[in-house]
């Protein structure tokens, strides 16, 4: 197995994960970048970053980096991180395309010797039954002899800027207790917030689909009494204001589930265990409230519209924010997509607007009509959805403006006082 000493890194996949992990690499490591998105290597070469995880001077700052799209460039490198998206399909099924074509990529140039890590989340198992044999098949080699396998997940939370990778603490592990070694070690050099050597690879790979799946059932049952709530006329931030006064009482908040963790990571859990022969029933049922919620939102502002005006043809609804979480341009798996789908297209105008979306990888994903400017007094409802700092630096009256006079205003992430909206989550 390599030295530590004797590290050249390839980092697989630029994108929200890989990136910053191939910066901070860069700055103390010689680190080749790879992508097949050539587009966004000229970004990155230019020193932008359009998902803004980093920045100019940082990009600057890895001097020891450098980006290309030909596999050829990977000679020279034996510690490859594989970083690329792991999503669902249409039916919630894993979709681990990308994950092998990567990894058909990394066998394709592996020597003796060399260490593959994957950060891409998995199932329990994915990295040694799944991508092992592949890279064993490209390489002609032989796992844990002649190569060695480790598995970090990744921790990014996309627009946070207090909690940045160095910031979270890394779990490790590695497919013997050397290479175990050498995976700590070497991400010990960069987090300084310390690393976790795991006991084995799929510990690690658990240890990652449960951290997503816990919020994911905290905040359907959020959700479930928000619904319970509502039916009460009561006010679910009230509540849980007073319960939360309780030293034990944990802080999850209600809300519309989506991104590419907690509203897909928990079907790679149940994927397997299904594989497995048990058929789960709470995680299952947690996902599912979660992804009803958009139908719950559309269908309460169609009932709370269709109460006020029975005369009006044609309902025109503004939904503002579109990505899947505030102050980030990531659009992936965002449940406002399902929002603007749930209300009846005949009968409804819905346009969506979102300042952080990058209008460029946005054209041709959807049918959503997303405008650049903001009407006066034109909608029936204003939905806002995703409380960017640039919409609710906006102001409530303002925000209300864009409304016809007894316009609904739902404000699902209660930026504002109660008071100032028809509904809230």
């Amino acid at each position: 197995m390599i030295n530590i000493d004797d590290v050249k890194i390839a980092v697989i996949g630029l994108g929200y994960v890989g990136l910053p992990l191939a910066v901070e690499f860069g700055k103390v490591r010689s680190v080749v970048g790879f992508d097949v998105n050539q587009s966004r290597l000229n970004e990155l070469s230019s020193g932008v970053d359009s998902t803004k995880e980093t920045n100019r001077e940082e990009l600057a700052a890895a001097k020891n980096l450098t980006f290309t799209s030909n596999a050829s460039d990977l000679a020279g490198c034996n510690f490859y991180i594989v970083t690329v998206p792991t999503p669902v399909n249409a039916d919630k099924i894993p979709d681990l395309s990308m994950l092998i074509s990567a990894s058909t990529l990394v066998g394709g140039v592996l020597e003796k010797g060399d260490v593959v890590v994957y950060e891409s989340t998995v199932y329990p198992g994915a990295t040694e039954e799944d991508c092992v044999p592949v890279l064993e098949k490209c390489s002609k080699l032989k796992f844990n002899e002649d190569f060695f396998c480790g598995y970090s997940p990744e921790r990014i939370n996309p627009g946070d800027k207090e909690h940045t990778l160095t910031k979270i603490m890394k779990v490790t592990s590695g497919s013997n207790e050397a290479c175990a070694v050498l995976v700590d070690d070497l991400y010990s050099e960069i987090i300084t917030a310390g690393t976790y050597k795991a006991e084995s690879i799929k510990v690690a790979e658990a240890a990652k689909v449960i951290e997503n799946s816990q919020r994911d059932l905290n905040i359907a049952l959020m959700n479930e009494l928000s619904m319970i709530f509502n039916t009460m006329d009561l006010d679910t931030d009230a509540v849980l204001r007073a319960a939360g006064t309780k030293w034990n009482f944990l802080p999850f908040k209600p809300g519309l589930v989506g991104g590419h963790c907690i509203g897909v990571d928990p079907y790679y859990l149940t994927h397997k265990s299904i594989e497995l022969g048990y058929d789960p029933k709470i995680i299952l049922a947690g996902r599912k409230l979660n992804d009803d919620m958009s139908s719950y939102v559309a269908s309460t502002m169609v009932s709370m519209l269709a109460e006020k005006g029975q005369h009006i043809q044609d309902f025109r609804v503004l939904v503002l924010g579109l990505t899947f979480k505030e102050n980030c341009p990531d659009i992936r798996n965002s449940k406002v997509f399902d929002l603007v789908e749930a209300f009846p297209s005949k009968d409804y105008e819905i346009h969506v607007y979102d300042p952080w979306v990058n209008r460029a990888n946005f054209l041709g994903q959807s049918n959503i009509t997303l405008i650049d400017e903001l009407t006066e007094y034109y909608y029936h409802g204003i939905i806002l959805a995703v409380p960017h700092d640039c919409l609710v630096e906006l102001g409530v009256e303002e925000i209300k403006r864009k409304g016809q006079d007894g316009a609904l205003f739902f404000d699902l992430k209660s930026a504002f006082d109660k008071k100032s909206s028809d509904f809230r989550f």
